[in-house]
C-alpha cells in the first residue's frame, strides 16, 4: 500500500469528516453485510446503495462519495463501464472507485484499472482489510500491493508485443524514474529511499507525472508505466535504467 494524506481520520479522530462510501452490487445480501461493517466505524458513512452500474453512476453524481465499492459483473451497466463513466466525469474527480470481485486476479480487474479504478478487493476479504482498503482509497492512494501489481498488470500487458517507451517525453528524467518505480509497486517512502530523496519530494514527482500523463490516480500511473514499455513485465526492471 502507499502512504498519503487527506482530511480523513481513523475511528474516533475528531474534527475530520467521515469517509463517504457508495455501495454498488446486484446482491442485496452482500450490500447489507458491507453496510453493517462500514457503518459500525466512526470515520466511515455509507451514503447510498445501488443494484446496477447505471444506478451507481447516478448515485455517485447525486452524493459525490469519497469511495465507490463497485461490483464488476452487474446487470444494465457492468462495473468496468460504470468505472469508466465515473472516471471520465470531471464532476466526480474526487471519487475513488474500488472494484469488488469474486475472482481475484483476472482480466476484469485489469480492465477496470485501465478504466480508472483505484484498486480492487475480493469480496471474501477480511473485514479489517476492507476497512483499510476504504481508508487507503479515500486518501487517493492506489489499492495495489507490489505483488498484485507485478502479477496482475504484468500478466496482461506481457501478452502484447514489446515496445519502446512512448508518450513519456513530457516527463523529466527524474519523473520518468519515479513513474517506473511506481510501476513496480513502490510507495512514496520506498521511492524516496531508492532515489535518495525525501518522501515529500517523491510525492511531488509522482503528482507532477500524473498531471502530465493525464493519469487519474496512482493505479492508472502503474498501468501507464507498463503499457508505455517503461517497466518490462516479468523483468522487474525499468527500461533505460
Amino acid at each position: 500500500m502507499t502512504e498519503g494524506s487527506g482530511n480523513f481520520g481513523n475511528s474516533g479522530d475528531s474534527g475530520r469528516r467521515a469517509i463517504r462510501v457508495l455501495l454498488v452490487d446486484d446482491q442485496a445480501l452482500i450490500r447489507a453485510g458491507f453496510r453493517a461493517l462500514l457503518d459500525a466505524e466512526d470515520d466511515i458513512e455509507v451514503v447510498g446503495e445501488a443494484a446496477d452500474g447505471r444506478q451507481g453512476v447516478a448515485l455517485a453524481l447525486a452524493h459525490r462519495p469519497d469511495v465507490v465499492l463497485l461490483d464488476v459483473q452487474m446487470p444494465v451497466l457492468d462495473g468496468i463501464e460504470a468505472t469508466a463513466q465515473i472516471a471520465a466525469d470531471p464532476r466526480l474527480s474526487g471519487v475513488h472507485v474500488v472494484i469488488l470481485t469474486n475472482y481475484g486476479l483476472d482480466e476484469y480487474v485489469f480492465n477496470a484499472l485501465r478504466a480508472g479504478a483505484a484498486g480492487f478487493l475480493v469480496k471474501d476479504t477480511e473485514p479489517e482489510d476492507l476497512l483499510h482498503g476504504v481508508r487507503v482509497a479515500a486518501r487517493g492512494d492506489a489499492l495495489l500491493s507490489p505483488a498484485i501489481t507485478r502479477t496482475l498488470i504484468g500478466e496482461y500487458v506481457s501478452r502484447r508485443p514489446a515496445v519502446a517507451p512512448t508518450g513519456l517525453d513530457v516527463l523529466t528524467n527524474r519523473e520518468r524514474e519515479v513513474v517506473g518505480l511506481v510501476g513496480r509497486g513502490l510507495s512514496n517512502d520506498e521511492i524516496a529511499a531508492d532515489r535518495v530523496i525525501s518522501p515529500t519530494t517523491a510525492k511531488t514527482h509522482v503528482s507532477r507525472a500524473m498531471v502530465k500523463l493525464g493519469a487519474r490516480d496512482r493505479a492508472q500511473l502503474v498501468v501507464l508505466a507498463y503499457e508505455s514499455g517503461l517497466v518490462v513485465p516479468g523483468g522487474g526492471g525499468i527500461v533505460g535504467r
